[in-house]
């Protein structure tokens, strides 16, 4: 289901990566003996079976050290008051998401700023600004940025390695790289956010990578995936979702292009 409230079990996707999110928003766990980094909070209400689910796993919210975020929409950050209130942790975004965050608000320049998003709580603790695609670490792990704005301005990606059986594999967390907008919008109008979009599928496209996870588990065919029908880890799983993407925004400027 992609209810984006409706709460689900939480489960391992690979290694010490676990997904703890709802039915129909992606929220991830990755775990360490020097404390967890979430991705991702889901809604306001979403957040509290977020961190049911990470109790659920046996985890304590209270060692989740820091919070990467995907984009700045309320469905996937809606909730990110609530859960650096029950953990302490850093939230770290780009510039332009950490403007969102901290007022709660859509930014005008959003293509779906004229959408009806709800605000959400502002952000009022800690933020880390991330301005560069250098590898970070947090709770003693790596975690590589991919800079994919587009779908918004501060739109970011996420790869870091987990290790099962001494096999490592390195996860993707890709965004929504979907050229939606409000009504009124043009991408076509903002060439260099276009070349920017191109840039990060790009990017996407050429990343190594083993396993692909996206904000909407249903983008990643997630529940094929659970139940065998596709393979979790997959090489080719990058550079699918970039083609599927890269795809998109040319039907999108196309569309434009004829007046649509």
């Amino acid at each position: 289901m992609d209810d984006w409230d409706k709460p689900g079990p939480p489960f391992r996707v690979y290694g010490n990566t676990y997904y703890v999110g709802t039915c129909g928003i992606t929220a991830l766990l990755v775990t360490g003996p020097q404390g967890h980094v979430l991705i991702d909070s889901g809604t306001d209400k979403g957040a509290d079976v977020v961190l049911a689910n990470i109790r659920a796993l046996g985890f304590d919210p209270r060692d989740v050290k820091a919070v990467l975020i995907s984009h700045e929409h309320f469905d996937h950050v809606g909730g990110m008051a609530r859960i650096q209130a029950a953990t302490g942790a850093t939230v770290v975004a780009t510039p332009d998401a950490a403007k969102v965050l901290r007022t709660g608000k859509t930014a005008a320049a959003d293509p779906q700023a004229g959408s009806g998003h709800p605000p959400f709580a502002p952000v009022s603790g800690p933020i880390s600004e991330v301005r560069d695609e250098r590898p970070r670490t947090f709770a003693g792990m790596a975690f590589t940025p991919m800079m994919t704005p587009g779908h918004t301005l501060g739109a970011t990606s996420w790869s870091w390695q987990s290790c099962a059986d001494g096999v490592c594999q390195t996860i993707v967390y890709v965004d929504s790289l979907n050229p939606i907008s409000d009504e009124t919008y043009r991408f076509s109008d903002h060439p260099a956010l276009v070349s920017a979009f191109r840039a990060g599928i790009a990017s996407v496209a050429a990343a190594p990578c083993d396993v692909v996870l996206a904000p909407h588990p249903s983008a990643a065919a997630m529940r094929d995936r659970l139940l065998g029908a596709k393979p979790l880890v997959d090489p080719a799983g990058c550079r699918a979702y970039a083609a599927t993407a890269a795809a998109r925004l040319d039907a999108r400027l196309a569309k434009e292009g004829a007046g649509g």
